[in-house]
């Protein structure tokens, strides 16, 4: 087995965290390739790693059986990005903030090297959105968490027409609209009111981002329907962003396809933690927070 580890350069303590693993890795007879862009830090590892296992990361997803992604949830979404097209699991690992989307902590190093080598992972298929822009040349739009239509630099709002499988569903007028997975239903899409949804669940979520109607609400769809959102701004461009990551702009108005992509996205799960586990730890969903006041205060 081969795992490719990619890790988050800007962090601090990145080359030591590296090193570390990849000692652990050296012990335990695991295989490694890393990320070309920690060539950088080979002086500071402790031990003496081979030029030809630094590889650029889609080389390094390609010839990978399993791909590590050290850093915060950002990192897991842009190496989950290059992973989908190879149809690799990846397993994230937090050294970054919140780290909702990896699957442990790097305090729990030794932990997951045992749970790969054992083989007692299991492998979790999460849905990924396309987007294809009407009339404009530009690829495929992918998108793991959420792709966002919003109204850029304009200040005020812009028109936004949802049609659901050639139907009409409405017009409303916004900051933007939030269409996420389940994966990204815990990103911006509730910091907009959207709703939590499982990652099992086969959906995609409609989450208006400020809209100027108290009727709008957010709205759930299945996820083998298409979705067509039509922008129109008074501006001259209209963003589209995809994770967060890639952003894009045109000209209004503005028309995009929405789909469910054939290609899932594959995510290692071990026994370390629980969805659920995670979302009471991580956004103390279902917590009262003036039960624990009250006992921290001995009431």
């Amino acid at each position: 087995m081969t795992l490719g580890v990619i890790a988050n350069i800007t962090k601090e303590n990145v080359a030591n965290v590296v090193s570390t693993f990849i000692e652990k890795l050296q012990k335990n007879k695991l295989d490694y390739l890393l990320s070309s862009d920690l060539w950088k830090f080979r002086k500071r590892f402790t031990i003496k790693i081979p030029k030809q296992n630094f590889l650029p990361d889609k080389k390094l997803c390609e010839l990978s059986d399993i791909i590590i992604s050290i850093g915060g949830d950002g990192t897991m979404l842009a190496t989950a990005f290059n992973a989908q097209f190879f149809d690799k699991p990846v397993l994230g690992v937090n050294l970054g903030k919140l780290g909702f989307l990896v699957e442990a902590n790097i305090n729990q190093m030794d932990a997951i090297i045992k749970e790969i080598k054992s083989k007692k992972y299991s492998i979790e298929e999460r849905i990924v959105i396309t987007g294809v822009c009407t009339g404009h040349k530009i690829e495929k739009l992918y998108a793991i968490n959420d792709l966002v239509i919003d109204k850029g630099a304009w200040p005020k709002m812009i028109e936004l027409t949802v049609i659901v499988d050639g139907e009409y569903v409405t017009t409303f007028s916004a900051d933007g609209l939030i269409i996420a997975t389940p994966t990204g239903s815990t990103g911006y899409s509730i910091s907009s009111g959207g709703p939590i949804v499982s990652p099992k669940a086969d959906v995609i979520t409609l989450s208006p981002i400020s809209p100027h109607s108290l009727t709008i609400r957010p709205l759930v769809l299945p996820s083998n329907q298409e979705i067509i959102i039509r922008a129109n701004s008074l501006y001259r461009e209209i963003q589209i962003n995809c994770d967060g990551q890639r952003v894009f702009a045109f000209p209004p108005p503005f028309e995009i396809k929405i789909n469910k992509s054939k290609t899932p996205l594959k995510l290692v799960h071990t026994s370390l933690t629980s969805y659920f586990e995670t979302l009471r730890n991580k956004l103390l969903w279902g917590i009262d927070l003036r039960k624990n006041s009250l006992d921290r205060k001995g009431v």
